[in-house]
């Protein structure tokens, strides 16, 4: 079952995530560094600013649950770094938090400090509201879980190699920062760790944990190395304390292996060892029994779906002899055919591939035995360049490594690719990496990036005749309506100019589809700097996008219906007539203005016929009002409208009430372009309709003295020396001169 959406406005939605995104990242760091250093700064600044957007320097509340946030009872949605900071903070014993104002850095740092307490230690202290109440900030309310059920349903104590005190974190802390030295009480614990795989499992799975990029993405290379560290401390312990008990704490920790990532453990089963290093990797590889390996096989399997060359070495190396492999390979088999991806149709034909590769692999044929040579010295060849002087040209080498490049070098070499691919399919198939790329991007805050990709996509799908442009067209659309643009666009009131600049032009390169992304920002009952610009973009689109603002005009809420009409009017397209005639029956008059004053700027007869039925329909006061929305920009381009009006009214029959509105909204309005109209309607001429006539011609000369151009001065002057007896009569009471 799908798990509902979120009730909460778009505004607030977008400002929750924002808030828990840099809470995780504000909490993440905390642990990673010290105080002092310029990424905690910084992500305490922008933890900061997430909490002034959603309270507005006033009082901002909000509950937690185990699954998510909740704003006035509200929940927020189930999924993404809402549902990842509920799970944060309730583990950490909180129910709710109130933030009073802006909290300055002392108060978030004092709250980073207190999610970073052992639970026992936060618990023994009275709870996290205790802590609070005795060393917190006042702009900061937490409120803390029941202890008394909680402790209730706590039977006995855990065991004390899993134990979760300030030993256990004082060695997961110094492992993740490479110390090498443990005082005795560390150095005990680590005793008792060997001794239980389970125990070593959390260990490796701690140490682990903090080694991941900003957004939260396994770094696997500094993963592995962090657990082989904890592996090396356990075993060199071992080896001096116990001796005996090395064989039993190998078995452990390839025991260990099995329950931590399969990617992490074949990064780290093909870690190269040092002769004066302990062989852990060796003694794990002879360790692993036929168990232990086909639950490793399993679990890799099941994860990717597919054997990989990588894996294939890891298991050659592990299961060196054909008949293990066989034997491995039925128990993995079995342990498959309990899972979804055992039981899917396609796994028999994946399993003959993936044991084709498994048991047969063999590296070769791809791979000269002088090569091999060469690839097993890399590791002492670069040791011994360590041990040198190394090259002036060494720290540019190091630059071309930097994220930023390789990052840089991945757009350059895929745009090229697109350039260059001359099959039709694969240039779609690069497109779609494309797109992958440009969310990866966007998410990244890699502006300038994505804009080279959009781009590129956008003038391959705007070329006629090109390979891939409908690869490229439906990527581009994709990405306008993908998570990640939604998150970037979240952010445009708060970027500078520059930062504005650069997604600005990305969002044009991607086109209308950004339209979805864009909408919710207009939903706004007072206008905002990221109100604004969204609207901005939204109309720059052009009027092609009128129908895309539908579910604007339909929207129950009074503030999103004038945002929509608005951008209607902004749009001038006559594709937005049918949109915004419902809206002139609404009963709200700020809905009715703008869909009036919107339909005023449309230069098509439909816009014409449209207000010419409300002016119909409606009574006195509510024509008046009608025909004030229409002029009360002074706007010319509302003149040719209300020309229209009149001539396709019937002044002497059932239109007469509302050719008199419309010639007094004239009369504000100095214009020429109305004229002939005008003139046609002070000539009629009734026998039966006398009043009428003369009402008429009254309010025509009116309009025409009022509008005081020259050409009006002139139609006067005619009508003066043409018209009847009674119009002359009025002319002359209207306009002696």
């Amino acid at each position: 079952m799908t798990q509902p959406a979120s009730q909460l406005s778009p505004e607030l939605a977008g400002g929750l995530l924002r808030l828990a995104r840099t809470l995780l990242a504000a909490a993440r760091n905390w642990t990673l560094y010290p105080p002092e250093h310029p990424a905690v700064g910084q992500t305490l600044q922008k933890f900061a600013q997430a909490v002034q957007a959603i309270s507005k320097d006033g009082i901002f509340s909000v509950a937690i649950t185990p699954s998510t946030l909740l704003v006035e009872g509200v929940e927020a949605d189930k999924t993404g770094p809402v549902a990842d900071a509920a799970a944060y903070l309730f583990d950490r014993d909180l129910v709710q938090v109130t933030f009073v104002g802006l909290p300055p850095t002392e108060a978030l740092q004092k709250l980073l400090t207190l999610f970073s307490l052992d639970a026992d230690a936060r618990r023994k202290r009275g709870g996290p509201q205790k802590i609070w109440d005795a060393d917190g900030h006042a702009t900061i309310i937490i409120e803390q879980v029941d202890y008394q059920r909680v402790l209730a349903r706590e039977q006995g104590d855990t065991p004390p190699p899993a134990k979760r005190d300030d030993v256990w974190r004082s060695i997961v802390r110094s492992i993740t920062s490479g110390a090498d030295v443990f005082d005795s009480f560390a150095q005990e614990r680590l005793l008792d760790i060997a001794g239980s795989s389970p125990d070593i499992a959390d260990l490796a799975t701690a140490v682990a944990a903090p080694k991941c990029t900003m957004d939260g993405s396994p770094m696997l290379t500094s993963q592995a190395a962090t657990v082989l560290a904890a592996f090396r401390h356990l075993s060199s312990i071992v080896s001096v304390a116990a001796p005996d008990r090395l064989p039993e704490v190998m078995a452990n920790m390839a025991g260990a292996a099995t329950r931590l990532d399969p990617h992490v453990v074949m990064h780290l089963l093909q870690t190269e060892e040092g002769a004066d290093q302990i062989g852990v990797v060796r003694g794990m590889a002879n360790a692993f029994d036929d168990l232990k390996v086909a639950q490793l096989l399993a679990t890799a399997l099941a994860i990717d779906g597919q054997a990989s060359d990588r894996l294939a070495t890891i298991f050659n190396t592990i299961a060196p002899d054909e008949e293990r492999k066989q034997r491995v390979m039925s128990l993995t088999r079995n342990m498959l055919s309990e899972t979804d991806f055992g039981k899917s149709n396609q796994f028999q034909q994946l399993w003959t591939s993936m044991e084709e590769l498994l048991i047969s692999y063999n590296d070769k044929p791809f791979v000269s035995a002088s090569y091999r040579t060469a690839l097993d010295g890399v590791g002492g060849r670069a040791e011994r360049m360590a041990s040198t002087d190394l090259p002036a040209e060494l720290d540019g080498w190091m630059e071309t490594l930097g994220q930023e490049n390789v990052r840089s070098l991945s757009v350059t070499l895929l745009i090229d690719l697109l350039g260059i691919e001359p099959e039709e399919k694969r240039a779609d198939d690069i497109a779609r990496d494309l797109q992958a790329l440009a969310e990866d991007l966007l998410l990244a805050g890699a502006y300038a990036d994505t804009r080279l990709v959009t781009t590129a996509l956008a003038a391959r799908a705007a070329k006629t005749g090109a390979v891939g442009r409908a690869g490229c067209r439906m990527a581009l659309d994709q990405l306008g309506e993908s998570l990640a643009m939604r998150e970037t666009v979240a952010l445009i009131g708060d970027v500078d100019d520059a930062g504005w600049e650069q997604i600005s032009a990305l969002i044009m390169a991607v086109g209308p589809s950004s339209v979805e992304a864009l909408k919710p920002l207009v939903m706004t009952e007072q206008d905002t700097p990221a109100s604004r610009r969204a609207a901005d973009l939204i109309v720059a689109f052009g009027p092609g996008i009128a129908t895309r603002l539908a579910s604007l005009v339909g929207d129950e809420r009074w503030f999103v219906q004038r945002a929509g009409a608005r951008l209607l009017g902004r749009l001038a397209s006559a594709d937005a007539v049918p949109l915004l005639q419902p809206l002139l029956r609404k009963r709200d008059t700020r809905v009715a203005h703008e869909a009036i004053a919107a339909l005023a700027g449309i230069n098509d007869p439909a816009a014409a016929r449209a207000i010419h039925t409300v002016l119909r329909a409606a009574s006195g006061d509510m024509r008046h009002t009608v025909t004030q929305a229409l002029v009360s920009e002074r706007d010319p381009r509302v003149v040719p409208m209300l020309a229209r009006i009149l001539d396709e009214s019937e002044p002497l029959g059932k239109d007469h009430e509302v050719v008199l509105e419309t010639l007094g909204a004239l009369a504000s309005i100095p214009s020429d372009q109305a004229l002939p109209a005008i003139v046609k309607c002070v000539a009629c001429r009734s026998f039966f309709s006398r009043r009428k006539v003369r009402a008429l011609k009254e309010r025509g000369v009116a309009t025409l003295a009022a509008i005081g151009t020259e050409k009006s001065t002139k139609a006067l002057d005619d009508l003066m020396r043409t018209g009847d007896r009674v119009l002359r009569k009025t002319i002359k009471a209207r306009h002696p001169s």
